[in-house]
């Protein structure tokens, strides 16, 4: 098969419940579009029967199976993907159906005519708890500043990406990387459109709290150097502040005795705690970003394609 119009590229990983329905919905959307298409879905180290079903979808010659050594998240299986796809415009998606294919033609459509590089999609009336929302305003807000594009939704996987842009992001090898805000490194025209959003069809989700925090330092870590500076900021008032209250203390103690202070000794355990949280919080910080720099010099790569599973394999 010849390079495609248009590929859809979904991560799987636990999803054996819901496989049967977004294939039974993904499959019309994509013949109704008339162009010529690739559906890639990338098994991420599923402990289920994910696989299995994965493989008896690749009766279809439009349909590849990209089967991953083990878990590498969500991000990197949509790396491995990419690293697969041959098409014009790419398009990412969830597999639990919180992101209605139905809605995959809305962002083809709005590209073409618009000639844009990056389409996002702002999620309509979203069907996620608090939990998740807080988290995700959070990401908005800091990709936001991070990256100076102004877009409202960062965190739907649901986006359309031209060919160009994809090969750019597959050239960096980055380990730790947020797809969404690298695209806009290398995009020139993107753009949002409002989706439908939907309850997880079946099954919990594989993405908790603690992910989205890691997430979060992902695209604080790998798109700025806003945390040291933080840290230097924080220890230049941390200094001021040690100047001032040392000439607040002196003049107190001369003024009512060293009692007032009771000699001193409360006031240096106060300040030495402060001081010490201070120090090791930055070190946190610091060992965060170091450690960072080790996993890319190792080189290693970022996933493990086992096999490629098709029509013809």
């Amino acid at each position: 098969m010849g390079k495609a119009q248009v590929a859809v590229i979904i991560p799987v990983y636990n999803e054996e419940e819901n496989l049967p329905e977004l294939m039974r919905r993904l499959m019309p959307v994509m013949q109704s579009m008339k162009k010529s298409f690739e559906i890639i879905l990338i098994d991420d180290g599923s402990r289920d029967n994910s696989l299995e079903i994965l493989k008896g979808f690749t009766q279809s010659a439009q349909v590849k199976v990209i089967e991953l050594v083990r878990n590498y998240g969500q991000h990197a299986a949509i790396l491995a993907g990419f690293s697969v796809a041959d098409a014009d415009i790419i398009v990412t998606m969830d597999a639990d159906l919180q992101n209605p294919p139905e809605e995959i033609p809305k962002l083809v459509k709005v590209m073409e005519e618009g000639n844009y590089d990056v389409v996002g999609s702002i999620r309509k009336g979203r069907k996620d708890s608090l939990l998740r929302i807080l988290p995700s305003r959070v990401i908005n807000m800091v990709a936001r500043k991070i990256t100076g594009v102004s877009m409202r939704d960062w965190g739907c996987m649901l986006r359309a990406y031209r060919n160009n842009v994809v090969s750019r992001m597959i050239q960096c090898h980055e380990h730790a990387t947020f797809i969404p805000a690298l695209a806009t490194v290398f995009a020139k025209r993107v753009t949002e459109v409002e989706v439908e959003h939907e309850e997880r069809y079946s099954g919990k989700s594989s993405y908790p709290l603690s992910k989205l925090i890691n997430l979060q330092f992902d695209l604080v870590a790998s798109f700025s150097d806003l945390p040291m500076r933080l840290i230097m900021y924080g220890g230049i008032m941390m200094s001021l502040f040690g100047v001032c209250f040392g000439i607040f203390l002196a003049i107190a103690r001369l003024v009512y005795g060293a009692q007032w202070a009771a000699d001193g000794i409360f006031t240096l355990f106060a300040v030495l705690f402060v001081f010490v949280g201070m120090q090791f919080f930055a070190l946190g910080v610091i060992g965060e970003y170091i450690g960072r720099i080790y996993v890319e010099a190792r080189k290693r790569p970022e996933y493990v394609i086992e096999k490629v599973h098709s029509k013809t394999t």
